[in-house]
């Protein structure tokens, strides 16, 4: 039975980058004159302001140790943001503040994938980015670090640990890892992890249909879908899959952009909600979307890892586009931050705004329906393979119950509920190895771990569900439209 409270093993296949600051899906605006107003309205400097500047000012006279000033500020304005007890406000400092703007702009140097604090310790909190040495290596939402390179977590600010963790393209970092009762090792070289958010092709099987792969809402994401439905169009494109699965989201003037291009002018893309409950809407327009139309047959493709703006941008095309939405229910985040500079190269994150669907419904933390249920395989919810040690016949454990789960799926003859590394599973084993010129030990070192996986990967890609589903209700209304 699939364990729901894992992210699909399809993620190696699909940010420790460690951009610790687009966790749980980001839904950003920068602070410009649409949204200063709502903030321009906040309340006098409270009385109680003035115990911060006496405490700051006795810490600074007399205590008796070496005092870091700028990390007692630092520390204080942490620490009001941490009071809020909202994941998606943050006070963010001069590094942390860079590694946000690098995830939403350009490329960075680390091993790609997002963090946030749970229960004091750092944890993965969406899915890796595709491609990116955690993706490769197999880490999912959830995953907690307890060590880097086997110095402790424990104790350790959620920015020292990602300083740990970031470093040169080229290097190597160990991690520590614990995914509910499992513990393992894993060793990641460090890349250079590039932003390049839409990837558009034509389907292998039928070339009359543009498959395109969002995998953030940057910067230039608006422009790149554009582009990429233009190449499409040229290639013989006559309808769209959007795929959103795993998308964290990102800024918000993109995905109103992306929104309108598939809507009528006039159609709601989102509605808000400020905190004195004040709504407004924000409608598909050729001021937003520059006149680019998309009205081709389209369908979009979601899962519990499309947050935020993905899940905007489903909601859109659900409700005022009447676009099939397939997949799993997604992720569930209804609010939208600021991103303002506070002057010393430091930013505050700020949740400013409800988001509601086009018939006003909030989602957060119970996530948009889509209009068709579809889903993995049972095996795209296995672990990945611990990389702690090699091993071998007579080894018995959880983790070699999941060898034997992946071998299953792969259709070897062995017991996929089975802890012991049998006869069967070196047998199976082997044949992977030879097929792939590896060292035909039958022991599972971690070359040949990445080598199960791979061969696992590239199975969930031709088994997935979601994605021939959408396949299949383009060229029911292709057909429709022709009168067929």
């Amino acid at each position: 039975m699939k364990n729901k409270q894992q992210v699909p093993f399809h993620q190696y296949i699909i940010s420790l980058a460690c951009v610790a600051f687009l966790a749980g899906g980001g839904g950003y605006i920068y602070f410009d004159s649409q949204y200063k107003k709502q903030l321009a309205n906040s309340p006098a400097q409270s009385g109680e302001l003035k115990k911060v500047d006496d405490l700051y000012n006795e810490i600074v006279n007399n205590y008796v140790g070496k005092v870091d000033e700028k990390k007692l500020v630092d520390g204080a304005l942490k620490g009001m943001t941490e009071a809020l007890d909202d994941p998606y406000s943050s006070y963010l400092n001069e590094p942390e503040a860079d590694e946000l703007d690098q995830s939403l702009a350009g490329s960075f140097e680390g091993i790609g994938a997002t963090m946030t604090m749970t229960d004091e310790l750092p944890t993965v909190a969406q899915a890796p980015i595709e491609g990116s040495p955690a993706a490769k290596a197999g880490m999912k939402t959830n995953d907690t670090i307890l060590k880097v390179d086997d110095e402790n977590t424990q104790g350790k600010t959620l920015s020292q640990v990602v300083s740990k963790i970031r470093g040169k393209k080229g290097t190597e970092v160990r991690l520590t890892i614990k995914r509910g009762e499992e513990t393992f090792e894993l060793k990641l070289k460090r890349d250079t992890i590039p932003i390049e958010t839409v990837k558009g092709e034509l389907d292998k099987k039928d070339d009359s249909v543009g498959s395109i792969k969002i995998i953030s809402f940057g910067e230039n994401t608006y422009k790149e879908l554009q582009e990429s439905i233009k190449t499409l169009r040229k290639a013989g494109a006559t309808s769209f899959v959007i795929d959103l699965r795993q998308n964290p989201g990102g800024l918000l003037d993109q995905v109103e952009k992306m929104a309108s291009m598939f809507l009528k002018d006039g159609k709601t893309i989102l509605k808000f909600e400020d905190k004195a409950g004040n709504t407004s809407e924000e409608v598909a327009s050729s001021q937003l979307d520059g006149g680019f139309k998309v009205t081709e047959p389209t369908v979009v493709l979601v899962d519990e890892g499309s947050a935020s703006a993905s899940e905007i941008f489903a909601a859109a095309l659900k409700e005022s586009g009447n676009k099939e939405i397939i997949g799993t229910k997604t992720f569930g985040k209804g609010t939208v931050q600021t991103v303002k500079n506070l002057n010393d190269k430091s930013e505050i994150k700020l949740t400013v705004l409800k988001w509601l669907t086009p018939k006003g419904e909030w989602i957060h933390e119970k996530g948009l329906e889509p209009t068709i249920k579809a889903d993995y395989p049972d095996y795209a919810y296995l672990s990945p393979i611990s990389r702690d040690k090699t091993l071998k016949l007579g080894d018995s454990s959880p983790v070699v119950k999941n060898i034997n789960a992946l071998l299953k799926a792969l259709g070897h003859d062995v017991n996929a509920e089975a802890s012991d590394f049998s006869e069967q599973t070196k047998t199976a084993v082997s044949a992977i190895q030879a097929d792939n010129n590896l060292p035909v030990t039958g022991e599972v070192d971690n070359e040949t771990a990445a080598q199960i996986e791979t061969e696992v990967g590239k199975k969930i890609k031709e088994n997935d569900q979601a994605y021939d589903t959408g396949i299949k209700e383009l060229q029911k209304k292709v057909r429709k439209n022709k009168g067929e």
